[in-house]
Protein backbone atom coordinates (compact mmCIF):
# COMPACT_ATOMS: atom_id res chain seq x y z
CA UNK A 1 0.00 0.00 0.00
CA UNK A 2 1.46 3.49 -0.65
CA UNK A 3 2.17 4.71 2.47
CA UNK A 4 1.21 8.69 2.94
CA UNK A 5 3.07 11.42 3.91
CA UNK A 6 2.71 12.48 7.72
CA UNK A 7 0.47 15.73 7.00
CA UNK A 8 0.03 16.82 10.58
CA UNK A 9 3.05 15.82 12.50
CA UNK A 10 2.85 19.11 14.60
CA UNK A 11 -0.52 18.95 16.03
CA UNK A 12 -0.40 18.26 19.99
CA UNK A 13 -2.01 14.74 20.37
CA UNK A 14 -3.55 15.79 23.62
CA UNK A 15 -6.18 18.14 21.67
CA UNK A 16 -9.64 15.16 21.22
CA UNK A 17 -11.61 16.72 18.22
CA UNK A 18 -16.14 15.28 19.54
CA UNK A 19 -18.20 15.02 16.72
CA UNK A 20 -21.70 15.11 17.20
CA UNK A 21 -23.80 12.26 14.72
CA UNK A 22 -27.22 14.50 15.58
CA UNK A 23 -30.22 11.78 13.66
CA UNK A 24 -28.95 9.18 11.49
CA UNK A 25 -31.86 7.93 9.63
CA UNK A 26 -32.40 4.35 11.19
CA UNK A 27 -33.98 5.32 14.67
CA UNK A 28 -36.85 7.05 15.23
CA UNK A 29 -39.13 8.97 18.01
CA UNK A 30 -40.71 5.45 18.79
CA UNK A 31 -37.27 4.42 20.03
CA UNK A 32 -36.49 7.67 21.30
CA UNK A 33 -38.31 11.34 21.29
CA UNK A 34 -35.48 13.67 21.07
CA UNK A 35 -34.67 12.18 17.90
CA UNK A 36 -34.75 15.38 15.34
CA UNK A 37 -36.60 15.89 11.94
CA UNK A 38 -36.71 19.15 10.90
CA UNK A 39 -33.96 21.28 9.92
CA UNK A 40 -34.86 23.64 12.65
CA UNK A 41 -34.84 20.55 14.90
CA UNK A 42 -31.06 20.02 13.67
CA UNK A 43 -30.15 22.97 14.19
CA UNK A 44 -31.37 23.49 17.71
CA UNK A 45 -29.59 19.99 18.24
CA UNK A 46 -26.41 20.92 16.98
CA UNK A 47 -26.29 24.05 19.08
CA UNK A 48 -26.68 21.93 22.39
CA UNK A 49 -23.80 19.92 20.79
CA UNK A 50 -21.67 22.53 20.18
CA UNK A 51 -22.17 23.97 23.38
CA UNK A 52 -21.44 20.96 25.11
CA UNK A 53 -17.94 20.71 23.24
CA UNK A 54 -18.86 19.25 19.73
CA UNK A 55 -17.02 20.88 16.83
CA UNK A 56 -18.15 18.76 14.37
CA UNK A 57 -21.50 17.67 13.42
CA UNK A 58 -22.43 14.76 11.07
CA UNK A 59 -25.58 15.19 9.39
CA UNK A 60 -28.51 13.05 7.43
CA UNK A 61 -31.36 14.73 6.58
CA UNK A 62 -35.27 13.49 7.01
CA UNK A 63 -38.39 14.64 6.17
CA UNK A 64 -40.75 16.07 8.51
CA UNK A 65 -42.45 12.71 9.36
CA UNK A 66 -38.71 11.26 10.06
CA UNK A 67 -38.03 9.36 7.04
CA UNK A 68 -34.74 10.04 5.12
CA UNK A 69 -34.24 12.28 2.52
CA UNK A 70 -30.99 12.98 -0.22
CA UNK A 71 -32.75 16.58 -1.10
CA UNK A 72 -30.24 19.05 -1.51
CA UNK A 73 -32.84 21.93 -0.66
CA UNK A 74 -33.38 20.05 2.62
CA UNK A 75 -29.75 19.99 3.30
CA UNK A 76 -29.07 23.45 2.45
CA UNK A 77 -32.12 24.14 4.75
CA UNK A 78 -30.00 22.07 7.50
CA UNK A 79 -26.96 24.07 6.91
CA UNK A 80 -28.85 27.82 6.68
CA UNK A 81 -30.44 26.79 10.23
CA UNK A 82 -27.04 25.49 12.10
CA UNK A 83 -25.24 28.42 10.92
CA UNK A 84 -27.62 31.10 12.26
CA UNK A 85 -26.66 29.40 15.48
CA UNK A 86 -23.48 28.36 16.02
CA UNK A 87 -19.95 28.42 13.97
CA UNK A 88 -19.82 24.04 13.97
CA UNK A 89 -17.72 22.31 11.18
CA UNK A 90 -20.38 20.43 8.99
CA UNK A 91 -19.98 17.00 8.38
CA UNK A 92 -22.89 15.86 5.63
CA UNK A 93 -23.55 11.76 5.04
CA UNK A 94 -23.51 10.76 1.40
CA UNK A 95 -24.34 6.97 2.72
CA UNK A 96 -27.14 5.70 0.76
CA UNK A 97 -28.19 1.66 -0.16
CA UNK A 98 -28.74 2.62 -3.84
CA UNK A 99 -25.97 3.31 -6.77
CA UNK A 100 -27.74 6.89 -7.46
CA UNK A 101 -25.12 9.35 -5.81
CA UNK A 102 -26.49 12.19 -8.32
CA UNK A 103 -28.44 13.95 -5.20
CA UNK A 104 -25.31 13.44 -2.85
CA UNK A 105 -23.03 14.76 -5.63
CA UNK A 106 -25.65 17.90 -6.18
CA UNK A 107 -26.05 18.80 -2.23
CA UNK A 108 -21.88 18.82 -1.82
CA UNK A 109 -21.28 21.04 -4.68
CA UNK A 110 -24.31 23.68 -3.62
CA UNK A 111 -24.23 23.60 -0.11
CA UNK A 112 -20.20 22.97 0.21
CA UNK A 113 -19.91 21.77 3.47
CA UNK A 114 -16.48 21.09 5.27
CA UNK A 115 -16.18 17.58 5.89
CA UNK A 116 -18.49 14.67 3.12
CA UNK A 117 -18.49 11.48 4.93
CA UNK A 118 -17.47 8.56 2.76
CA UNK A 119 -18.77 4.94 2.93
CA UNK A 120 -15.03 2.76 2.15
CA UNK A 121 -16.50 -0.82 0.77
CA UNK A 122 -19.94 -2.70 0.76
CA UNK A 123 -20.79 -5.09 3.84
CA UNK A 124 -23.32 -7.24 5.25
CA UNK A 125 -25.40 -4.55 7.31
CA UNK A 126 -27.94 -5.93 10.14
CA UNK A 127 -29.66 -6.12 13.51
CA UNK A 128 -29.84 -9.05 15.50
CA UNK A 129 -32.04 -9.14 18.38
CA UNK A 130 -30.67 -11.37 20.74
CA UNK A 131 -34.08 -11.92 22.68
CA UNK A 132 -36.27 -12.00 19.87
CA UNK A 133 -33.71 -14.56 18.06
CA UNK A 134 -34.13 -13.04 14.63
CA UNK A 135 -33.09 -9.94 12.48
CA UNK A 136 -34.61 -6.74 12.67
CA UNK A 137 -33.15 -5.62 9.50
CA UNK A 138 -30.84 -7.67 7.30
CA UNK A 139 -29.56 -5.89 3.95
CA UNK A 140 -26.08 -5.05 1.75
CA UNK A 141 -25.11 -1.34 1.62
CA UNK A 142 -22.85 -1.27 -1.36
CA UNK A 143 -20.15 0.95 -2.04
CA UNK A 144 -18.35 -0.31 -5.42
CA UNK A 145 -15.39 1.90 -6.34
CA UNK A 146 -17.37 3.58 -9.06
CA UNK A 147 -19.98 4.97 -6.75
CA UNK A 148 -16.94 5.62 -4.16
CA UNK A 149 -14.70 7.69 -7.36
CA UNK A 150 -18.16 9.47 -8.33
CA UNK A 151 -18.11 10.87 -4.93
CA UNK A 152 -14.97 11.39 -4.83
CA UNK A 153 -14.97 13.39 -7.45
CA UNK A 154 -17.80 15.99 -6.26
CA UNK A 155 -16.03 15.71 -3.23
CA UNK A 156 -12.50 17.61 -5.03
CA UNK A 157 -14.75 19.32 -7.03
CA UNK A 158 -16.56 21.20 -4.29
CA UNK A 159 -13.26 21.31 -1.91
CA UNK A 160 -15.07 18.83 0.76
CA UNK A 161 -12.41 16.98 2.73
CA UNK A 162 -13.75 13.28 2.75
CA UNK A 163 -14.00 11.50 5.97
CA UNK A 164 -12.83 8.05 5.41
CA UNK A 165 -15.70 5.48 6.86
CA UNK A 166 -14.30 1.93 7.50
CA UNK A 167 -16.36 -0.61 9.00
CA UNK A 168 -13.83 -3.63 8.54
CA UNK A 169 -10.63 -3.54 8.05
CA UNK A 170 -10.50 -4.17 4.20
CA UNK A 171 -11.97 -0.66 4.20
CA UNK A 172 -9.23 0.88 5.47
CA UNK A 173 -6.31 -1.33 2.98
CA UNK A 174 -8.60 -0.38 0.15
CA UNK A 175 -7.32 3.00 -0.30
CA UNK A 176 -4.77 2.31 -2.15
CA UNK A 177 -5.85 2.42 -5.85
CA UNK A 178 -7.77 5.61 -4.79
CA UNK A 179 -4.23 6.93 -3.95
CA UNK A 180 -2.60 5.75 -7.16
CA UNK A 181 -5.40 7.16 -9.13
CA UNK A 182 -5.22 10.64 -7.29
CA UNK A 183 -8.65 10.73 -6.96
CA UNK A 184 -8.16 10.60 -2.82
CA UNK A 185 -5.60 12.93 -1.78
CA UNK A 186 -4.01 13.63 1.73
CA UNK A 187 -4.36 14.47 4.54
CA UNK A 188 -6.61 11.78 5.06
CA UNK A 189 -9.55 11.74 8.45
CA UNK A 190 -10.57 8.07 9.16
CA UNK A 191 -13.56 7.28 11.06
CA UNK A 192 -13.66 3.32 12.38
CA UNK A 193 -17.01 2.10 12.92
CA UNK A 194 -16.93 -0.64 15.39
CA UNK A 195 -20.16 -2.54 16.71
CA UNK A 196 -22.08 -3.08 13.21
CA UNK A 197 -22.96 -6.62 12.42
CA UNK A 198 -21.21 -7.19 9.02
CA UNK A 199 -18.12 -5.20 10.14
CA UNK A 200 -15.58 -4.99 12.67
CA UNK A 201 -15.94 -6.05 16.70
CA UNK A 202 -16.29 -3.31 19.07
CA UNK A 203 -12.74 -4.41 20.65
CA UNK A 204 -9.71 -2.62 21.51
CA UNK A 205 -7.93 -5.18 19.00
CA UNK A 206 -10.41 -3.83 16.54
CA UNK A 207 -8.91 0.09 16.98
CA UNK A 208 -5.34 -1.40 17.28
CA UNK A 209 -5.60 -2.88 13.65
CA UNK A 210 -7.13 -0.36 11.95
CA UNK A 211 -4.27 2.23 12.66
CA UNK A 212 -1.68 -0.09 12.20
CA UNK A 213 -3.16 -0.35 8.22
CA UNK A 214 -4.23 3.19 8.09
CA UNK A 215 -1.15 5.58 6.62
CA UNK A 216 0.67 6.77 9.38
CA UNK A 217 0.82 10.75 10.61
CA UNK A 218 -3.30 11.43 9.48
CA UNK A 219 -6.23 11.67 11.88
CA UNK A 220 -9.05 9.41 12.77
CA UNK A 221 -11.83 8.51 15.23
CA UNK A 222 -13.62 5.75 16.64
CA UNK A 223 -17.67 5.51 15.65
CA UNK A 224 -19.28 2.87 18.76
CA UNK A 225 -22.12 1.74 17.48
CA UNK A 226 -25.10 0.94 20.04
CA UNK A 227 -23.58 -1.66 23.16
CA UNK A 228 -20.12 -0.64 24.10
CA UNK A 229 -20.43 2.97 22.48
CA UNK A 230 -18.96 4.40 25.80
CA UNK A 231 -16.06 1.56 26.26
CA UNK A 232 -14.84 2.50 22.15
CA UNK A 233 -14.37 6.35 22.92
CA UNK A 234 -12.58 5.22 25.93
CA UNK A 235 -10.18 3.01 23.98
CA UNK A 236 -10.05 5.93 21.26
CA UNK A 237 -8.63 8.43 23.50
CA UNK A 238 -6.49 6.13 25.16
CA UNK A 239 -4.94 5.34 21.71
CA UNK A 240 -4.88 8.86 21.12
CA UNK A 241 -8.06 8.81 18.63
CA UNK A 242 -10.83 11.56 18.14
CA UNK A 243 -14.19 10.61 19.18
CA UNK A 244 -17.56 10.60 17.93
CA UNK A 245 -20.65 10.23 20.19
CA UNK A 246 -24.29 11.53 19.51
CA UNK A 247 -27.97 9.98 19.05
CA UNK A 248 -27.40 8.19 15.23
CA UNK A 249 -24.76 6.27 17.36
CA UNK A 250 -26.56 5.05 20.53
CA UNK A 251 -29.26 6.72 22.71
CA UNK A 252 -28.34 5.59 26.34
CA UNK A 253 -26.18 7.59 28.92
CA UNK A 254 -23.40 5.53 30.39
CA UNK A 255 -26.43 5.07 33.37
CA UNK A 256 -28.21 3.44 31.09
CA UNK A 257 -31.25 6.50 31.29
CA UNK A 258 -32.26 7.29 27.65
CA UNK A 259 -30.59 10.64 26.30
CA UNK A 260 -32.76 13.53 26.01
CA UNK A 261 -30.11 15.61 23.11
CA UNK A 262 -27.31 15.27 21.48
CA UNK A 263 -25.95 17.42 23.92
CA UNK A 264 -26.23 15.33 27.15
CA UNK A 265 -24.35 12.57 24.64
CA UNK A 266 -21.64 14.91 24.03
CA UNK A 267 -21.62 16.59 27.90
CA UNK A 268 -20.48 12.94 28.73
CA UNK A 269 -17.85 12.18 25.57
CA UNK A 270 -16.43 15.97 27.22
CA UNK A 271 -15.89 15.15 30.74
CA UNK A 272 -14.98 11.21 29.28
CA UNK A 273 -11.88 13.17 27.08
CA UNK A 274 -11.31 15.19 30.18
CA UNK A 275 -11.18 12.07 32.50
CA UNK A 276 -8.17 10.42 30.49
CA UNK A 277 -6.06 13.30 30.02
CA UNK A 278 -6.82 14.77 27.25
CA UNK A 279 -8.23 17.88 26.02
CA UNK A 280 -11.64 19.37 24.37
CA UNK A 281 -10.51 20.92 21.00
CA UNK A 282 -11.72 24.25 20.07
CA UNK A 283 -13.41 25.06 16.95
CA UNK A 284 -10.03 26.75 15.88
CA UNK A 285 -7.89 23.86 17.02
CA UNK A 286 -10.38 20.86 15.75
CA UNK A 287 -10.06 23.17 11.64
CA UNK A 288 -6.17 22.87 12.13
CA UNK A 289 -6.53 18.89 13.24
CA UNK A 290 -8.62 18.35 10.41
CA UNK A 291 -7.31 20.64 8.07
CA UNK A 292 -10.03 21.97 6.91
CA UNK A 293 -11.24 25.83 5.71
CA UNK A 294 -12.33 28.37 7.80
CA UNK A 295 -15.73 29.54 6.70
CA UNK A 296 -17.35 26.80 5.04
Amino acid sequence: MTRAVDNNSARDPDVCVITAALTGVLANRKQCPAIPYTPVEIAEEARRAYEAGATVVHLHARNDDGSPTFSPETFAAIKREIQARCPVILNFSTGTITNDVGDQARYLKESRPAIGALNMGTMNYSKYSRSQRRFVFDMVFPNTYEKIILLLEAMNEAGVKPELECFDAGHTHGIWPLLDMGVLRPPFQFSFIVGVLGGIPPTVESLQLQTKIMPPGHEWEVIGISHGHWRMLATALVLGGNIRTGLEDHLYLPSGEMAKSNGELVEVAARLCRDTGRKVASIEEARAILQVEAGR
